[in-house]
């Protein structure tokens, strides 16, 4: 395992395709935030103070105990070029304030990156487990096992009142973020999605874009997931976070029934150009990729395309972002050269077989 792995493939563990409720669900995302105690927040600590978190945190991570988890492999930011960066933002297994405001900072990655540790983000340590599909009980237990390691050899920073005590007020309390990544065109298509958000604000969730807080929805791709950490156990959050994307996922079940039965010439349409436009376009920007690609997604889900798979899909998600396009040409591209690029490489996986 080496970073020229996780820098060479585009495709993670989660991108896989599958797991419960897969043709809506993306992927689910479990992140526990943690911090030591006497230790400074990382935006208050100095390089050296930095530095022995991320070495704490390594001498826990090749113990035995988490070498029955997995191999992880260490990652500093310094190391890494700013190109460097965005991959790995762009694979989702790094946060972009990670990548650019961390001067100490440092990732451990599981060899099938199901598994992303950062240390000295916004706080000590924020553990990351991503797996396929629907499956929000399974990630919490994963990631509770590894909680449950790190807090066996480490000075957690814990108040009896407040919980787990964390840099931003947010996140004080359990300190886990639940996340589901849903594709939602049927309801942005029967203009139900602007009600379903504003009523998901009013029971203490919240939704977002791909690359989570601050980012836009593009593609009919939202991230869904509690907002509240104080005052609800862990088990609270995830019931709740469950209970209602299983409720958008039947709404955008029956919006899709919706559009078979009483629009399906249109739909075949759209879904049809926008396969076709991708199968011979010489040149495509990343927001047109992402909202053509939902469409193929749609009809593959439909059975409308039968020739391609969900796999190849979510690798395109993360192929056609304009920091792995440069990667893999091993050089800084211009915007033009990029939706070039981008073109030629949803053509090659669109067409193979």
């Amino acid at each position: 395992m080496s970073l020229q792995r996780f820098m060479q493939y585009p495709w993670s563990n989660w991108m896989k395709g599958e797991g419960p409720d897969a043709d809506i669900v993306i992927s689910t995302r479990l992140r526990i935030a943690r911090n030591l105690r006497q230790h400074p927040f990382p935006l208050l600590a100095t390089d050296s103070q930095a530095e022995e978190v991320v070495n704490k945190v390594a001498e826990v991570a090749t113990s035995d105990a988490m070498q029955k988890v997995g191999s992880f492999e260490q990652v500093k930011m310094e190391q890494l070029s700013p190109l460097e960066k965005r991959v790995l933002v762009e694979k989702h297994l790094i946060s972009p304030n990670l990548a650019e405001e961390s001067r100490k900072g440092a990732v451990l990655l599981s060899e099938d990156e199901s598994v992303s540790i950062m240390v000295n983000e916004e706080d000590h340590i924020r553990i990351q487990v991503f797996l396929p599909g629907f499956q929000l009980s399974e990630a919490w237990e994963a990631g509770s096992r590894i909680d449950d390691i790190f807090e066996k050899n480490l000075n957690y920073a814990f108040n009896e009142n407040r919980g787990y005590l964390t840099s931003c007020p947010t996140n004080v309390g359990t300190g886990i973020r639940a996340s589901v990544m849903l594709h939602l065109p049927a309801l942005v298509m029967t203009q139900q999605i602007n009600r379903i958000l504003q009523a998901i604000n009013q029971v203490g969730l919240v939704v977002r874009g791909l690359y989570g807080e601050g980012s836009e929805a593009v593609g009919n791709l939202f991230q869904l997931s509690n907002q509240v950490t104080l005052g609800m156990s862990e088990s609270d959050i995830i019931s709740n976070l469950y209970s209602v994307a299983n409720q958008i996922i039947q709404q955008e079940r029956e919006a899709r029934r919706y559009l078979s039965e009483h629009s399906r010439t249109a739909l075949e349409d759209r879904i049809c150009r926008s396969y076709g436009t991708l199968l011979y376009a010489r040149t495509v920007e990343s927001k047109e990729a992402a909202q053509r690609l939902s469409d193929v997604r749609l009809g593959i889900d439909l059975g409308i395309i039968d020739n391609v798979t969900s796999f190849t899909l979510n690798e395109l998600l993360v192929s056609t972002q304009p920091g792995y396009l440069q990667q893999a040409a091993g050089q800084k591209l211009t915007a033009e050269q990029r939706d070039e690029r981008r073109a030629r490489l949803i053509r090659e996986k669109l067409s193979a077989k």
